[in-house]
């Protein structure tokens, strides 16, 4: 008899754990940098909170370093449901949320408290409610940091100095426009192709924020470094919308959670080391100079006339006016 009750627990035992097994969700994440920039720590934290609050429901894989795909392919990807989960800049939500390009424009955020109060207010809540409509859930806004500009040229003081520039820029028509103001010959390309432009001199420059000019080893391919802070680049970590609602509830409100968690703690990973990291740029032989911006906002100034009537002049002058 006890021989006979052993065998069932073990049975039982065994069925228990074979469900458990099979309840687990396996689940994609991808991006395109390098494992060391801080939307893969951001990834990595959101995993970590998951984990902490839904034990093993959930086996999230990622995928980084452009594994899985340039940016714009990664988010046709998560759209048709073969990528779950996508940090990703704004760059190409343009081609599936024209509105969402809004957020692009120059020089619309003064600082990153403007930029808190207008993400996490009812400005961003609706931004992110936008992409729903493209199949899409916009779990976060994440940061990439205010835009500066590099190139092995000359040192940037001024718009003049843009003159010729032929400068890689993200695949978004606001950022190719402004830079055409400037008289610079903007030229729209994936992150893996521009290194490889840079390496072998097609093109001048590029323009990133600081983190990832230090991150993805520019300094060994630029030399001049302006400080312009032209464009704030938001980051969002997008989910499949399918796949968001077959989670319960409560699954989905943990992963909204985990989201904001991440998002903050990527956001801080920014901000604690630009001083840090631009001092290592310099460091490491880029010359840096800091150009009166004010120059720079009235030369692109004209492209909020171009946008205004696609983006809405009140949704411009609602994210202009947030404290």
């Amino acid at each position: 008899m006890k021989r006979i009750i052993v065998g069932l627990t073990i049975c039982c035992l065994a069925l228990w754990i074979q469900t458990a097994k099979a309840a687990t969700r396996t689940l994609k994440l991808a991006h395109a940098v390098s494992t060391t920039a801080p939307y893969h720590l951001g990834s990595e934290k959101f995993v970590q909170v998951l984990s902490e609050r839904l034990g093993d429901r959930f086996d999230i894989r990622i995928f980084p370093n452009k594994q899985l795909g340039s940016e714009r392919s990664l988010v046709e990807q998560l759209q048709i449901g073969t990528i779950d989960l996508v940090v990703t800049s704004t760059g190409p939500l343009g081609g599936f949320v024209p509105q969402m390009l809004v957020v692009d424009l120059p020089f619309l955020f003064r600082d990153t408290k403007h930029v808190d109060h207008v993400f996490e207010g009812p400005i961003g809540q609706s931004l992110l409610a936008s992409l729903e409509k493209a199949g899409i859930k916009g779990l976060a806004f994440w940061e990439n940091g205010f835009r500066n500009l590099t190139n092995n040229r000359r040192p940037v003081f001024n718009p003049e100095d843009c003159r010729g520039l032929i400068i890689r820029t993200m695949e978004n028509e606001v950022h190719l426009e402004s830079f055409r103001l400037l008289g610079a010959n903007p030229t729209p390309m994936a992150w893996g192709e521009a290194l490889t432009a840079l390496k072998q001199g097609t093109i001048d420059g590029q323009e990133n924020p600081i983190n990832i000019i230090y991150t993805h080893g520019i300094y060994d391919l630029q030399k001049y470094l302006a400080l312009t802070a032209h464009f704030y680049s938001p980051a969002l970590l997008l989910m499949n919308q399918k796949t968001f609602e077959k989670l319960t509830p409560s699954e989905q409100k943990t992963f909204l959670e985990a989201a904001q968690i991440a998002g903050r703690f990527e956001k801080e990973i920014i901000r604690k080391n630009e001083a840090e990291t631009l001092k290592k740029l310099e460091d490491l032989g880029m010359r840096v100079t800091l150009p009166d911006r004010s120059f720079f906002r009235r030369a692109m100034a004209p492209v909020y006339q171009k946008y205004q009537s696609r983006f809405g002049e009140t949704l411009i002058q609602e994210i202009l006016e947030t404290p």
